[in-house]
């Protein structure tokens, strides 16, 4: 059991960064621009891929990118024409350079043509009865990549647990569209999947404060250390673990705990 103390004082965490503010600085700017939920769904999963350095970089890139869509992605993967494209070519965000978009484009596109929600992508293999999203990556990772004429380059840029990857951007991704409260931030607009079933998107940052506090033992930052994370989480909040994430991320980011 973990003292009264620690969950009073990451709860006061949780309350001081699951806000309104927080959106601002974060890539989950990126869906908040959009209203309608294809487009919330497309943006948000571009951001959460696009996650990886200086947060306004990639603000600043995902906005670049979705630009180049037009500012409405789900019109765009629906009904582009092949000049449309042409712009990608100039367009790289670390490793991810434009094989990989066009890749992007060409399932979202194909996916979207068959099912109205991404949600229906992450049930692949998932069963109401699991504990943790752990099905639910592994399938959404197979049904990515299913396409003919796959660049394999591009599976590094979707992790899955089959990997032991700690898969810290679908994570965040899935926390995006599952959890659901009344603080603005979170979209909660999936109602299959479950937040007591998310698995906390860990980091070298989260994970380094998990450990300061006596939440994480684990010393490499991979799909196990990310499930032990979400189990002792657990304990403090059976139905929502991942709300806990506000606290640790602030902690690791912004106060440098």
């Amino acid at each position: 059991m973990y003292s009264v103390a620690l969950k009073d004082f990451l709860d006061a965490k949780v309350a001081q960064y699951n806000c309104p503010d927080f959106i601002q600085d974060d890539p989950i700017l990126i869906p908040h621009s959009y209203k309608k939920q294809p487009d919330i769904e497309i943006a948000g999963l571009w951001a959460a891929i696009m996650a990886w350095g200086q947060r306004k970089v990639i603000i600043n890139k995902c906005q670049e990118l979705l630009g180049m869509m037009d500012c409405a992605p789900h019109d765009f993967v629906l009904h582009h024409r092949p000049s449309d494209l042409t712009p990608f070519l100039k367009f790289r965000h670390r490793t991810f350079n434009p094989t990989d978009a066009f890749y992007f484009i060409r399932f979202l596109k194909h996916y979207y043509q068959r099912y109205s929600t991404l949600e229906d992508a992450f049930l692949q293999g998932m069963s109401p009865q699991d504990t943790s999203t752990e099905n639910s990556l592994v399938g959404f990772h197979h049904l990515f990549f299913s396409l003919k004429s796959l660049p394999e380059r591009t599976r590094k840029h979707i992790a899955t647990p089959e990997r032991q990857s700690a898969c810290k951007r679908m994570n965040m991704f899935l926390r995006w569209m599952v959890r659901r409260d009344n603080q603005g931030v979170d979209f909660g607009l999936w109602q299959r999947i479950k937040p007591h079933q998310l698995v906390c998107p860990c980091d070298v940052h989260v994970s380094r404060v998990a450990r300061k506090l006596g939440l994480l033992r684990r010393k490499s930052t991979d799909w196990k250390a990310a499930m032990e994370l979400t189990q002792k989480l657990r304990v403090l909040c059976s139905t929502d673990p991942v709300r806990y994430d506000f606290a640790l991320f602030g902690l690791g980011i912004m106060e440098q705990f």
